[in-house]
């Protein structure tokens, strides 16, 4: 099979517009058929990433590398994928497996810090930049994940490009529904159950969940409540939302996001939550002047319509996804059952053939 190393470096601009600039919101639905979906936006108002799908094979040997030149987690992939890439490289910012398993990547900026590198590990060691392919690649289940994390060291590599290591956690859901938030604090990999299914960004995931405490007593006082009680946390709708923060900062994404989610309609299968999670997720679009305004270092909006550069959603039972972008608000679909995951190349696909909006122009009768 044909061997890659794969190229894991996003070229961002410094430290200070990666915080800003990065501000990712993701929710899951699930339908009455129990079709579990997740979806998220990706938010990046400093350049335009210039993303694509990729479709890698099964079969397909991988290579990463680590400090110093070392050689790094290798492995021959298990199940094929579907993810996004970005800046034309095989760096995957999220994707779903044809197990129904996903993962995406979120930045957590002044809360991470990896596993000290120890080349004496380097065969068990991947960076975090290879981590969401390897596990999408190898695994269909969290129980799965959860042992394979407690196997490998996650390590940060150091990115000429960007001068830093990137600050990054990680959601993954299974088509059970089943959801994790792996996280790294100092130098530890810690696993979060997310029975919300949401995350944005810092800090910690169990510090947002904490902080839903604040804002949970609509129905049973406060005292009443517990952390690990989340069933019994309610968010009504209308009046009842009052208070919710309004800012675009991540705890008050995460507030507003637990809220919208927990009160969506109920939906009757993966078709009709597809609807629900991109209407939901409007609500967290970015402009291009809200992140630029408080980004630092050299910023190149070129082409750029809007800091949410795409917004993506994943059927984890039916194998669908859904995606639309900041061009062409058109959702567009990959389905699959129409993949050959035998192929013997990686197919990437531009996310928009044209970077154009999509505008279906009504006849009406002419005047008489």
């Amino acid at each position: 099979m044909k061997r890659f190393v794969t190229a894991l470096a996003i070229a961002l601009v410094s430290s200070t517009s990666i915080q800003q600039a990065s501000a990712c919101t993701g929710i899951t639905l699930v339908a009455e058929d129990g079709a579990v979906v997740f979806a998220r936006t990706q938010e990046w108002g400093t350049f335009d990433l210039n993303s694509r799908i990729a479709i890698v094979p099964r079969g397909y040997t991988i290579k990463t590398a680590l400090p110093g030149g070392k050689k790094g987690l290798s492995w021959v992939s298990k199940y094929g994928m579907v993810g996004v890439d970005a800046l034309n490289k095989d760096l995957f910012i999220d994707g779903m497996n044809e197990k129904g398993l996903t993962a995406n990547l979120f930045y957590n900026e002044g809360f991470t810090k990896y596993a000290e590198y120890n080349p004496s590990k380097a065969a068990t060691s991947v960076s975090i930049l290879a981590l969401a392919p390897y596990l999408l690649m190898n695994y269909a289940t969290i129980d799965e994940v959860r042992k394979a994390l407690a196997r490998i060291q996650v390590v940060g590599v150091m990115e000429a490009a960007i001068g830093a290591v990137p600050p990054l956690h990680m959601m993954l859901t299974d088509r059970s529904g089943k959801a994790i938030v792996v996280e790294f604090t100092n130098g530890v990999t810690v696993i979060h159950d997310a029975p919300l299914g949401v995350i944005t960004n810092g800090p910690t995931y169990d510090w947002h969940i904490t902080n839903l405490l604040n804002y949970a007593n609509i129905d049973v006082p406060l005292p009443h409540r517990r952390v690990d009680d989340l069933r019994a946390m309610k968010f009504g709708a209308g009046a009842r939302l009052y208070g919710l923060p309004g800012d675009l900062t991540s705890p008050s994404r995460f507030l507003r996001a637990a809220a919208y989610a927990s009160t969506a309609r109920k939906t009757p299968d993966g078709r009709e939550t597809m609807y629900e999670v991109f209407r939901i997720l409007d609500n967290f679009n970015l402009t291009v002047g809200t992140a630029a305004a408080e980004g630092g270092g050299e910023v190149n909006q070129k082409g750029m319509r809007s800091s949410t550069i795409w917004t993506t959603a994943y059927d984890t039972k039916n194998l669908v996804m859904q995606y639309h972008t900041m061009h062409n608000r058109r959702v567009r679909q990959i389905d699959f059952a129409n993949i050959d995951f035998n192929a013997k190349e990686i197919v990437r696909v531009s996310m928009d053939r044209v970077k154009a909006q999509d505008i279906e122009y009504v006849s009406v009768p002419s005047k008489k």
